[in-house]
């Protein structure tokens, strides 16, 4: 069950740890030619948890996922280009205080609203809630 906030942040539960979870998001996205911009050696270069361990708190695994499809992406950023804030789109996968694994992202219609994008412009990046949807399932 997705739920939502009211600062246009949307999140779930997933089945499987965070490093399975980013995995099977690799997987998905790549199986729909969209391409991950920020992967090292098959892992996210922004690992917050990786980083904060540096320092010596100790933080649950929590990685953000940044992808995104130019030619679905690009038109939206030329006709609303306060939308490069947002783009590439970005899904958050970590781990909760319980140990579940929670998965959050900016909702389309925020995006729209925050925007002044129109229904055809938001059209070319509401494909997240269907890989968001392969994830959740």
């Amino acid at each position: 069950m997705v739920a939502s906030t009211d600062n246009g942040i949307l999140k779930c539960s997933v089945v499987g740890s965070v490093d399975e979870v980013v995995e099977r998001l690799f997987s998905i996205l790549h199986g729909k030619g969209i391409t991950v911009f920020v992967v090292v050696d098959h892992s996210v270069v922004v690992d917050h948890s990786g980083e904060a361990a540096k320092i010596g708190p100790q933080m649950p695994n929590t990685k953000p996922v940044v992808f995104g499809n130019p030619q679905a992406g690009t038109p939206v950023m030329l006709a609303a280009p306060s939308s490069a804030l947002d783009l590439p789109l970005k899904i958050l996968i970590a781990q909760g205080a319980d140990g579940s694994t929670r998965i959050s992202y900016n909702s389309v219609a925020y995006l729209q609203k925050r925007h002044e994008l129109s229904t055809v412009l938001i059209e070319h990046i509401a494909g997240i809630e269907n890989i968001v949807e392969a994830l959740a399932h």
